[in-house]
């Protein structure tokens, strides 16, 4: 696949009574007698504290439509300094819902609406995964949650880290502001913390990669374990010595690089093999209401 320019829209949805912001990014060779594309709902990170839609352009993101040639769609979420759980939940899904109706008009393949995010955005990615899996209004071919944040209790890896960018302290200050009242409970959600799903099966192929000193590494491993142990294809490349969003910070490090073409291969071959066939009217529904 060759370099692809891009053509960059903003859009407003509403979402209950409040309205979000969309970022797309599409090819810009794209014509309506092409072939339609993967389209990629992108989460940005920031402990759902903090960010933008505009975060992409310094992600992994970009190279998806740069490269690859997919349609990207970030939505601007509410933020929980703000607005805590689940507001950003409802924003995010409102997005893919927003993918999955406009897929014509994008250009994109319905069924290949895949999702994807660092830290936050990771965590915000495998959310929409059960969420859709468990209402059964959308179909989700492909996941790419890198170094996600999933987790609101401890961890081996996030209980006492110390490492730069993220660690315990912020991490803990990050949960509690999202789940204010919850934190600390049995009352968090799977569709808040992901790692407190029990039940992994139907689930999306995944791909996702993570450093071993950084506050994630733990419950990204036991994820993609679950996931392995529910049937469903996943898997997880480990760096040595990365902090949190390491790759973010030195993109021209050679090991960095080689992690990007890995993810860029996990990204093809899911292009060539893991396909979701939206429901159509009259079909069976699965989940709860």
């Amino acid at each position: 696949m060759g370099k692809h320019l891009f053509l960059t829209e903003r859009r407003r949805i509403a979402v209950g009574r409040h309205t979000i912001k969309l970022l797309i990014l599409r090819p810009l060779d794209w014509s309506g007698e092409s072939e339609p594309v993967p389209g990629v709902l992108w989460v940005h990170g920031g402990g759902y504290q903090s960010g933008s839609a505009k975060d992409i352009f310094a992600t992994r993101a970009l190279s998806l439509v740069v490269k690859f040639g997919a349609v990207l769609v970030a939505p601007d979420y509410r933020l929980s300094k703000r607005h805590p759980y689940p507001a950003a939940l409802h924003d995010c899904y409102a997005a893919l819902l927003y993918l999955r109706d406009h897929a014509a008009e994008l250009g994109v393949r319905d069924d290949q609406i895949m999702v994807g995010g660092e830290s936050a955005g990771g965590g915000m990615a495998a959310a929409l995964c059960m969420l859709a899996r468990d209402r059964g209004e959308v179909a989700i071919a492909y996941q790419m949650p890198l170094y996600p944040m999933l987790d609101d209790r401890d961890t081996p890896s996030s209980a006492d880290n110390h490492a730069p960018n993220w660690n315990t302290k912020r991490n803990r200050r990050a949960w509690q502001r999202y789940l204010r009242e919850a934190y600390g409970t049995d009352l968090v959600s799977v569709y808040a913390a992901p790692a407190r799903c029990t039940d992994y099966a139907g689930l999306p192929p995944c791909y996702t990669f993570v450093g071993d000193i950084e506050p994630f590494y733990c419950e990204t491993l036991d994820y993609v374990r679950h996931l392995r142990e529910a049937g469903v294809e996943a898997e997880a490349d480990v760096y040595e010595n990365w902090f949190h969003a390491y790759d973010l910070f030195f993109p021209t490090k050679k090991i960095v690089r080689q992690a990007i073409e890995r993810f860029e291969e996990h990204f093809r071959f899911a292009c060539g093999h893991y396909f979701a066939p939206q429901r159509r009217e009259g079909q069976d529904s699965a989940g709860p209401d």
